[in-house]
């Protein structure tokens, strides 16, 4: 029997086309229209590229996870322990890593994105699943597929060890450097794509339907990944390919269904929803997104790293702060919403993306 052939959007094809789907594709069509913006000879990332990047898209989409949990009215009633919990523990958590050394913080801290990071990916390949009636081992390449798009090249960054970047600070990765291994590892890369798009010629050949949205996920998930870490060597592709991929992504499905639960709710909706998915709409949205991720930057750059004065001047009286005692305190008190953005959100997209969303799309 030929399937629906309606495409899964999870809100309608121009808003995931242009915020969820098109990001990585964007930042190809960038790199290659302007090479000498993103290729430059001494690897720097601009100040307005930090501020785009970092700041805004970054620490911005960490800030707009408050609109799934604190903001969220019923959610903070029905899992108020949870929310109160996660962010002590993760603080106390986060001491207890500083003070068996700063590095050890940042390496914990470094992994626990990049699970965070790949998980996302399953977890968009899995919305615009749900629609398809697949068979346990199409699932199963599917799944497949999606971590091996991202995992093969974490490791081939780890084995090759050449990298001119990397996620938060120098050597936060553990490099094993076995480049030997990679010639395998690549074949079985390859081997893995070809089993998937035989997999889908079949699938599009049996029931004359090609599913768009999970195609392009998968797509743009192997571009991202396999430019921004495997192919260019560079700290700004890399970057911006790591953060417009996921972060644009990520802030677009909170409104999403953030504007979807608040239509269902109504009058019963808290203040935060009615000011971000009401009337004020997407300016409150990422107006106060923005304005927490610069006071956040803020204070990191004046108490900590003290690279980026000319964009936080409001924070330039406070005193930088070298004592380790103290470093052990506020380092994981700045990263708490970092911390807390990566443990929550394994409760508020796991149940949600298989049955509520499925059931609300």
């Amino acid at each position: 029997m030929t399937e629906q052939k309606k495409q899964p959007w999870l809100q309608s094809p121009l808003v995931d086309g242009l915020f969820i789907l098109s990001p990585p594709f964007l930042c190809l069509l960038a790199i290659m229209l302007f090479p000498g913006f993103f290729q430059t000879k001494d690897n720097a990332v601009s100040v307005t590229a930090w501020v785009l990047l970092i700041l805004l898209i970054d620490v911005g989409h960490v800030w707009s996870t408050l609109f799934r949990t604190y903001f969220d009215k019923e959610r903070l009633r029905q899992q108020k322990q949870l929310l109160l919990w996660v962010p002590v523990l993760a603080w106390l958590g986060g001491m207890l890593l500083h003070s068996l050394g700063g590095l050890v913080f940042w390496r914990v801290l470094a992994y626990l994105a990049v699970y965070h990071f790949v998980r996302q990916q399953y977890g968009f390949l899995r919305l615009y699943s749900r629609q398809e009636k697949q068979s346990q081992l199409e699932r199963q390449i599917d799944t497949i597929t999606v971590y091996v798009a991202t995992i093969y090249p974490l490791l081939y960054w780890h084995l090759e060890g050449n990298r001119r970047f990397n996620w938060f600070l120098e050597n936060d990765f553990y490099f094993l450097s076995q480049p030997g291994l990679l010639p395998l590892l690549t074949g079985m890369y390859l081997l893995v794509l070809a089993i998937y798009l035989l997999k889908e010629v079949r699938r599009v050949w049996r029931n004359k339907y090609l599913n768009l949205p999970r195609n392009l996920v998968i797509l743009g998930t192997l571009l991202s990944w396999y430019l921004g870490i495997v192919y260019y060597n560079g700290d700004l592709i890399f970057t911006t390919f790591n953060v417009v991929s996921h972060g644009i992504p990520y802030m677009a499905s909170v409104w999403i269904f953030g504007k979807r639960k608040y239509r269902k709710a109504g009058a019963t909706a808290g203040l935060a929803e009615r000011l971000a998915f009401g009337a004020a709409g997407i300016a409150f949205f990422l107006g106060l997104v923005f304005l927490l991720a610069y006071v956040e930057e803020g204070l990191w750059d004046a108490l900590v790293w003290r690279d980026h004065e000319s964009v936080f001047s409001l924070f330039t009286g406070l005193p930088i702060i070298e004592d380790e005692l103290l470093l052990t305190v506020l380092v994981p008190l700045l990263a708490l919403p970092q911390l807390t953005h990566y443990i929550l959100d394994g409760f508020i997209w796991k149940v949600s993306r298989e049955k509520d969303i499925s059931a609300s799309l």
